[in-house]
């Protein structure tokens, strides 16, 4: 039997990975062709997206009364997120990704604040369902602050207006085929990512179980790269498609919906009581991780491989630590 999961677990991060392809080809065609911002586009349509399956498995768990797996999974899926998936898209990207410094200054820091201060929600032992409607209501005037903000909206030569044309009989948005078919292709290639995501996690920890693995270090670890695998798979081919913006938009957007859509839903469906030794670990880690890569993308407002390597390096000395602290 152990042999099946390895085949499905091979074969489904083949299929994954075709879907992200599909999935990054629609995001940064529909960037081009209504003129947005790569990197803003990774933050909010993509980041949105690819936190899907960390939503659902918080969400689930919370429901099914273990919303400690929910924390877990959302906080280790901030470290996998950055020392995996950005630091791997560093490191394959056949050249330097730039960063837009002007996003990165204002998202970067309201990042940092928001993870320090789901840090000081945890340190009593439970974020409760306050606390989860404040996390959320803080995730609505992010997004309220992003439509409004002059560095988020269409660029200078507003492509938008060459796309979304005006019916001349009842002066009705009129969108292009062509933004159809991204559209639809963004639409495909996220549900097959999501999919095989889903398989990948199953046949993952079937394998775990198998070599007795504990249940913490499947949470910390299996888990939390499973459900990272859409960040994963989409700032790998990103960056090897020469959209890293996308990629580092991805994963700062995703962050940041970690933090406070999926930590605040899950305690709104059910108060998380924290394990404080987890707590105590994985928290800081996860700011000392966050801070290493903003420091490192606002170094030359852009990320190459030794800062691919760096992220990456950070990321095995926390598995080794999560390994030693909880087995």
């Amino acid at each position: 039997m152990i042999y099946l999961y390895f085949i499905v677990l091979i074969a489904s991060f083949v299929i994954l990975f075709k879907c992200a392809d599909f999935f990054v080809d629609g995001a940064s065609g529909i960037a081009r062709q209504l003129n947005i911002p790569k990197m803003v586009v990774g933050i909010v349509l993509v980041g949105m997206a690819t936190t899907a399956p960390e939503f659902c498995v918080s969400v689930i768990a919370a429901f099914l009364g273990e919303p400690e797996i929910a924390l877990g999974n959302a906080v280790g899926s901030v470290i996998c997120d950055v020392g995996i998936a950005l630091a791997l898209a560093a490191i394959v990207a056949p050249a330097v990704i730039f960063v837009n410094c002007r996003v990165l200054k204002i998202i970067g820091v309201f990042l940092l604040v928001i993870d320090f201060f789901a840090y000081l929600l945890a340190r009593n032992g439970t974020i409760g369902r306050l606390e989860g409607a404040i996390l959320v209501l803080i995730l609505l005037l992010y997004f309220i602050f992003i439509l409004k903000n002059k560095d988020f909206k269409f660029g200078k030569n507003n492509q938008k207006n060459n796309n979304l044309g005006i019916n001349k009989k009842n002066h009705t948005p009129v969108i292009s085929s062509q933004l159809k078919r991204l559209v639809l292709l963004f639409i495909a290639g996220l549900a097959g990512v999501i999919f095989s995501s889903v398989i990948v996690v199953w046949a993952a920890k079937n394998i775990a179980i198998h070599f007795s693995i504990s249940k913490t270090i499947i949470g910390l670890t299996v888990i939390a790269i499973g459900t990272s695998l859409p960040e994963i798979s989409t700032c790998v081919t990103a960056a090897l498609k020469g959209e890293g913006e996308i990629a580092v938009g991805n994963i700062i957007g995703a962050d940041i919906l970690n933090v406070l859509w999926i930590i605040g839903v899950s305690s709104l469906v059910n108060p998380i009581k924290v394990e404080l030794n987890v707590m105590n670990f994985t928290f800081p880690y996860m700011i000392l991780i966050v801070t290493t890569m903003l420091v490192a993308m606002r170094i030359g407002c852009r990320l190459g491989k030794i800062k691919g390597i760096i992220l990456f390096g950070l990321y095995i000395i926390y598995f080794i630590l999560a390994l030693k602290l909880f087995t």
